[in-house]
């Protein structure tokens, strides 16, 4: 299989799960502010579960491209907050929160259909259903992955993301208004640990990269989704022995 074709086949596998898991992380936003007294997700179209009210068009290639994207963030009106703080944090963590949902209930949806996959191949089955099942799996499963995956990536307290404004709300009022002043900093920090800076910054004295990796966030956040999808998984496990 050529490079361009397995790149293809590696983008539609990706494609729906990316447009579930960042339309579900804006609506649930939008939903949340909404239901706080917020009307202005409403009246800009947010408070909807379309897709292309939530997709930014640059950052739906950069996440094939180079898998860092975004979506266009949700625009709210804190003012209409009874706890400013607090509501705020509510609003932030909608959005983690609902993408570990999905992940939660599609884990259970992939092992249903790895049942069923499992049954028919011990049966010598094989042919179009056969077929169609292993693309559902891997569609699933791919799409529990983008979800835990933009959940936890989102729950680091660096802004702009979504950890911060959580962090926020138990921070006492002279830190939290200390950590405002250096909010404008937060992309340019998260950049560089996303592209590992300092792992190559110490490479290039020498350092192995047995030990940059531990200065690798990426290498955090797999560790993470690793232990959150194998956790869904065990939570299913029993309910699955007991009914199949």
């Amino acid at each position: 299989m050529s490079i361009l074709k397995e790149y293809l086949v590696e983008a539609l596998y990706l494609l729906p799960g990316i447009i579930l898991a960042l339309t579900i992380h804006e609506f649930s936003h939008a939903f949340v502010s909404s239901k706080l007294g917020d009307p202005l997700p409403k009246a800009t179209g947010r408070l909807s579960l379309n897709p292309m009210r939530h997709i930014d068009p640059i950052g739906f290639i950069m996440l094939f491209l180079v898998r860092f994207g975004w979506a266009k963030p949700v625009m709210v009106d804190p003012r209409y907050y009874k706890h400013k703080k607090l509501d705020m944090s509510l609003v932030a963590l909608a959005g983690p929160l609902s993408n570990l949902l999905v992940a939660f209930l599609l884990t259970a949806l992939s092992m249903l259909v790895a049942v069923r996959y499992n049954l028919r191949y011990i049966a010598g089955q094989t042919g179009t259903l056969m077929t169609v099942l292993f693309v559902v799996y891997q569609l699933l499963t791919v799409a529990v992955s983008l979800n835990i995956g933009l959940a936890i990536f989102n729950l680091i307290p660096i802004s702009p993301l979504d950890g911060s404004k959580v962090l926020a709300a138990f921070l006492p009022l002279r830190a939290y208004n200390k950590v405002l002043q250096y909010e404008r900093y937060g992309f340019i920090i998260l950049l560089l640990l996303l592209l590992n800076i300092p792992g190559r910054f110490l490479n290039i004295f020498g350092v192995s990269s047995a030990v940059t990796r531990y200065v690798d966030l990426s290498y955090y956040l797999n560790i993470a989704r690793a232990f959150v999808t194998n956790f869904f998984q065990s939570v299913w496990e029993p309910v699955f022995n007991l009914f199949l």
